[in-house]
């Protein structure tokens, strides 16, 4: 999000202190204007809590002078809380019921990120909420709750899928080690994904110019992978290589993280909301706020968006099992126990639920996830350390997922109309959408 620095710093020079009384009159700025102060309080108020939270600021590429002025400031938690509340009050009273649709979803979006940021604060410094309040107040939604027997249906067409002796989770480790991609020819799987995801997606969206992402290959984080957005259209996306990769998530990961994932989002929003409509808020990403969910649904609804249905399948089989030197008459059943496995996702967000409610520990949510969810131990193991880092941050991926795909459906972007759902998908990256929104 390095992008428009330069027009940006010259649309903020000298606006530190800025007299809203005057911005606000209609005779001396319009709508969006009046929303200026707001937005640049709000970006200083993010860099202020990325002082006390390393996680807090996921990106940023505004002036150079906020993010020194932030760290030399040291703002104390409780004063960005309550700075966050009175520009929340403020917005509140702004009437723009007449003005365009984009400006109101402005006001909105920078009264539901505000919120966000004042609730993260508040747990640093100290405060407890449960998980369900939690997602409520930092992504907009509270997940659906499932009980063990949902899952158990599914787990039942699983046993069938994978006969023999031994546990459930034993036999799908047992199915699955015939689809890890050897380390020496990793690079080259994942190149050939985003390369294929990059032309599919480029079919249907006009990217900006010099767009442009980098693959590294890291070990030691909780996440499997992570793109960090630099601005300018470009993105670092960092692999993670811990545990064993396996041959599907070259895909996943190629869309997901990168098209038409997190790097075509940002650098939509970068595009056409900072750069064409000046909107300064959108030169940092708070990682706990609401906008990680449009983010993480429209990245995992972006894998299919890319490859739906039995297209993923053959260019699996075709391209990218012979790259990794995989059977590739294996990929179709492959994909069957997959696709079986993926109905067991929402058992993540019920270990996250019960073991951040102080329901079960961290022995007992990998056990869970290993029962319920198909976890191996050691990624089960991975997962809870997730879930201690980044909390009820786990919801945003499912049910992001499926909020964003029955948005896009209604408004007519069904499978059936690949154009119309390529259409309604860029309007929603392009725009300061919130889930409350897509419901």
């Amino acid at each position: 999000m390095l992008g428009a620095l330069l027009s940006l710093a010259g649309l903020v020079a000298g606006c530190k202190v800025v007299d809203r009384s005057a911005l606000r009159s209609k005779e001396r700025a319009s709508p969006a204007e009046a929303l200026n102060p707001f937005a640049e309080s709000y970006v200083r108020l993010v860099l202020a809590l990325g002082e006390h939270d390393g996680d807090t600021v996921d990106a940023y590429y505004g002036p150079a002078t906020w993010r020194e002025e932030a760290k030399s400031e040291k703002k104390p938690l409780g004063t960005i809380r309550r700075e966050a509340f009175r520009e929340i009050a403020a917005l509140n009273k702004l009437n723009l019921s007449r003005d365009e649709a984009m400006v109101r979803l402005r006001r909105d979006y920078l009264i539901h990120q505000l919120k966000a940021l004042a609730t993260r604060a508040e747990m640093l410094e100290g405060r407890k909420l449960s998980f369900d309040e939690e997602s409520k107040a930092l992504y907009d939604v509270v997940a659906p709750t499932y009980d063990e027997a949902h899952f158990q249906e599914v787990l039942s067409k699983l046993e069938k899928s994978l006969p023999g002796r031994g546990q459930l989770i034993q036999r799908y480790e047992a199915f699955k080690k015939e689809f890890i991609i050897p380390k020496d020819r990793l690079d080259a799987v994942f190149s050939a994904a985003i390369q294929e995801a990059r032309r599919r997606t480029k079919q249907h969206i006009v990217l900006p110019e010099a767009e442009d992402f980098t693959v590294e290959y890291v070990t030691g984080k909780s996440w499997s992978a992570y793109n960090w957005y630099k601005g300018k259209g470009r993105s670092v996306i960092q692999v993670n290589t811990d545990l064993p990769v396996y041959v599907d998530r070259a895909v996943d990961l190629a869309a997901h993280e990168g098209y038409p994932g997190h790097h075509v989002y940002n650098a939509l929003l970068e595009q056409h909301l900072l750069k064409e409509r000046g909107w300064v808020e959108f030169s940092v990403y708070a990682l706990f706020s609401p906008q990680s969910l449009i983010a993480e649904g429209s990245a995992n609804f972006g894998i299919e968006m890319a490859f739906p249905g039995e297209e993923r399948v053959e260019f699996e089989r075709d391209v990218l099992f012979p790259l990794a030197g995989l059977d590739p008459h294996r990929a179709g059943a492959y994909h069957d126990v997959l696709e079986l496995v993926e109905q067991l996702d929402y058992a993540c967000n019920e270990a996250g639920r019960r073991y951040l409610d102080g329901k079960i520990n961290a022995v007992q949510a990998a056990d869970w996830l290993s029962r319920l969810a198909m976890m191996p131990s050691d990624r089960g193991r991975q997962r809870v350390k997730f879930l201690d880092q980044y909390r009820s941050y786990v919801i945003n991926y499912n049910v992001g997922k499926d909020l964003v795909r029955r948005y896009i459906e209604s408004r007519g972007g069904t499978p059936d109309l690949p154009e119309r759902r390529w259409e309604e998908f860029e309007k929603l990256l392009s725009s300061p959408r919130l889930p409350s929104n897509l419901q």
